[in-house]
């Protein structure tokens, strides 16, 4: 029988476990810190030291003195992964990116996969097409049943596209989300996304704004479509879309606080622009902050709208967007790949699903006189 604090100390072990899992195939190979551990986890140092301890015997993590703990990737690779008592493995590769998006959508696949026995293993890639080619290679030849993929930078032709190809050739069925590889055959749950840039930008122009500028990243396929939708929308009411009042990022630009500079530099660049349309929460943020550095308020100085705002604090800050629907999408992912598995199909066959974007309308838009 074993004591309450060596039940304390398995529950942190087999915590840590999932947390190198998830991380095993990102940039990431550093555990949080033991008083980060102590807070999220709710239990004692020592308790976290007997954990980590016993990960430091089976060679899986070391320490690295003032620096921290980190796990050894190559050790981590070779763990087998079956899970007898489950009846259906199932990987779900995530970009990692947005915690919150990622946090709702993980809950929206378990909402479902819990009722069907599934052993679930989570994977970041940071967005980055080593790190996808990395797990893909892995995987494959760990008797997964299906994947559920978050593709990266899929506006740009994938290098791994032979990865997803051998699954293909091994009957293994992959449904995408949000971004996805046009030159596959598989299926995607996706929100209508040119439909929710026409509403959005739709309010900013009802509202009297006609210079209006957009910050979209160039690499993700979904951040395409949205500008193709504020494009449109802009050309049905008979405003020129500007090519100076776009800026367009990478997403690793995107994560990084530090663009602030260059979209302060954008705004000053386009003296007349009233507007401001976000592509997604994390570019949001950083236009944010931006204003603030500059002393901007919204709506007084600009009107703001965002894609995809993914926090639960849209009403706080009283932002017209719209908003993520993590869980509901990993709901459809789930009922979806759960079905192609049954039926031992891979292709597309009706199983694609498009959502209806979900608008929220704050006070966020200043309306102003139009030009004659």
């Amino acid at each position: 029988m074993l004591s309450a604090a060596e039940k304390k100390s398995a529950q942190v072990y087999r915590w840590l476990l999932a947390y190198i899992d998830e991380n095993k195939f990102s940039g990431n190979q550093r555990l949080p810190s033991e008083n980060a551990l102590c807070r999220k986890l709710g239990v004692s140092r020592e308790t976290i030291r007997v954990a980590i301890d016993r990960l430091v015997n089976e060679g899986i993590v070391y320490k690295v003195k003032g620096s921290g703990t980190y796990f050894h990737r190559e050790k981590v690779m070779t763990r087998d992964l079956n899970t007898e008592d489950a009846l259906y493995k199932i990987g779900l590769v995530l970009q990692g990116q947005d915690t919150s998006a990622n946090s709702g959508l993980i809950e929206g696949v378990r909402s479902v996969l819990t009722q069907e026995r599934v052993d679930l293993h989570v994977f970041l890639t940071d967005n980055k097409f080593c790190n996808e080619r990395r797990c893909l290679e892995t995987v494959v030849h760990q008797n997964f049943h299906g994947f559920i993929v978050d593709g990266v930078k899929s506006s740009i032709l994938s290098p791994n596209l032979d990865c997803y190809k051998e699954l293909y050739r091994r009957k293994i069925p992959v449904i995408f989300y949000n971004n996805f590889y046009r030159n596959l055959r598989c299926p995607r749950v996706t929100i209508n996304d040119i439909e929710c840039a026409h509403q959005l930008i739709g309010r900013l122009i009802d509202a009297g704004h006609s210079n209006i500028a957009g910050i979209f990243v160039y690499d993700n396929y979904q951040s395409v479509e949205k500008f193709q939708g504020m494009a449109e929308a802009m050309r049905d009411s008979g405003l020129e879309l500007k090519d100076d009042y776009i800026k367009w990022c990478i997403s690793d630009e995107a994560h990084n606080e530090s663009y602030v500079r260059a979209i302060e530099k954008f705004l000053k660049g386009i003296p007349k622009c009233t507007a401001i349309v976000c592509c997604n929460y994390i570019i949001y943020r950083l236009v944010i902050k931006t204003l603030q550095k500059m002393g901007k308020t919204v709506p007084k100085d600009y009107s703001l709208v965002c894609f995809d705002y993914s926090e639960e604090t849209y009403r706080q800050e009283d932002v017209t967007c719209s908003v993520e629907q993590g869980f509901e999408m990993g709901r459809q992912l789930a009922l979806r790949l759960m079905e192609m598995i049954s039926t031992g199909e891979c292709d597309d066959r009706n199983y694609t699903y498009v959502m209806k974007p979900i608008l929220y309308d704050g006070h966020s838009i200043r309306k102003i006189k139009k030009v004659k």
